[in-house]
């Protein structure tokens, strides 16, 4: 069996408030030696087929809906067959990249996915922007972060449709909640852990 959580790592921009900037993407691809979900959809279809080497793709899970983390989202669909899952407080954000095709699937608090025998839980932790989320494998000790909180901190909230407050009550009250063990897989740069983040940020 291939490992559960396969990486991959592409480059591309991030636009938003009239300022663009260069970025690098991590793509969670989640599953067994046949079928996974693809957590983000960043710049390059190429490169995030290429780590799913062949197998059967179930869902594409947008944690948020910048530009940067669903760009190649309606492609990528387009080439697997797989449906785009979106929380729906993020439809204006969306609409800002893909105005002319919704998602398919709304994402909500709570809400159980499985692939491969894997359970991943939608944790809804609004603040970077309204409907992002984070998804926990609590089988696997491992939260994807999305861009809600990285090795350092919270993710930002200096643009439009986030919110500092809000983003520090998702960590904090929801995020926090998960065993300080528990190992995060972040939308951007290194993976850290929840002790850690609890440590440098405070409960």
């Amino acid at each position: 069996m291939v490992n559960a959580i396969t990486q991959a790592v592409t480059r591309g921009t991030f636009s938003l408030d009239g300022q663009t900037f260069d970025v690098e993407n991590n793509v969670w691809i989640v599953g067994d030696d046949k079928e996974v979900v693809i957590i983000d959809a960043p710049h390059d279809v190429d490169t995030i087929l290429k780590a799913v080497d062949g197998r059967s793709v179930r869902a594409i899970i947008c944690t948020h809906a910048h530009d940067d983390h669903v760009r190649v989202a309606p492609e990528l669909s387009d080439r697997t067959g797989a449906p785009i899952w979106l929380h729906p407080d993020d439809e204006e954000v969306w609409d800002l990249t893909h105005p002319d095709r919704h998602w398919d699937k709304d994402l909500a608090e709570g809400q159980q996915i499985s692939v491969g025998g894997i359970d991943l839980w939608v944790i809804h932790t609004p603040g970077h922007s309204p409907g992002a989320v984070c998804l926990y494998a609590s089988d696997l000790g491992t939260l994807f972060s999305g861009d809600t909180l990285f090795k350092g901190g919270p993710g930002a909230t200096g643009r439009s449709f986030s919110d500092e407050d809000v983003i520090l009550d998702s960590i904090r009250r929801k995020l926090f909640a998960l065993p300080e063990e528990t190992v995060v897989h972040t939308g951007h740069g290194d993976s850290t852990t929840i002790g850690a983040e609890v440590d440098a940020l405070g409960r």
